[in-house]
């Protein structure tokens, strides 16, 4: 729900106020995530939702960072591009099988969105990249593995931790 409010502060080059919005997004994020899970209330629309929500989250981040930080972009356009087809690619491709965003939340997913976090910060705030770089290849890595999964499942689900846990039987369909 943030991310028009993100998109309105970039195109008025409000950059702290961005980056405090980003950070409430980003922690709410986290939160209903957690919620969600401790107190059993899991489901495939929440898991929905989510997605939808992190693309807009991302989408919004990337645009404003282009329009408040374009020359911090330029300087590590190797890496957005890397980010950009990493998070697009595992989507369109199970847009194309399923109809539907990944929804997976793999644990490596959840890493890289922990990393990306604190990264982006570091980077917007102090042009320190070595952690967006970091974050960057562990994306790439847990996209890799939801093209996988992708490629594995024969009907879509969510909440789906790993390749391995792909392969095995569905015990849990929600």
């Amino acid at each position: 729900m943030l991310a028009p409010a993100l998109l309105s502060l970039a195109w008025q080059q409000q950059a702290r106020a961005f980056l405090i919005c980003l950070c409430v997004s980003l922690a709410s994020d986290l939160l209903d995530g957690f919620l969600a899970r401790r107190l059993h209330q899991r489901s495939d629309l929440g898991a929905k939702l989510d997605s939808w929500g992190d693309l807009a989250t991302y989408t919004a981040l990337g645009v404003g960072a282009w329009w408040l930080w374009p020359d911090v972009i330029r300087a590590e356009a190797v890496f957005v591009v890397v980010l950009v087809v990493s998070y697009t690619l595992p989507s369109l491709l199970a847009l194309a099988k399923f109809r539907r965003l990944t929804s997976y939340h793999t644990r490596g997913a959840k890493l890289s969105a922990v990393l990306m976090g604190p990264a982006v910060l570091l980077l917007f705030v102090w042009q320190a990249s070595w952690l967006f770089r970091v974050a960057t290849v562990v994306l790439a890595i847990a996209e890799i593995e939801e093209i996988a999964i992708t490629f594995v499942l024969r009907e879509w689900r969510t909440d789906v931790p790993s390749l391995l846990d792909a392969l095995r039987p569905d015990r849990s369909h929600h």
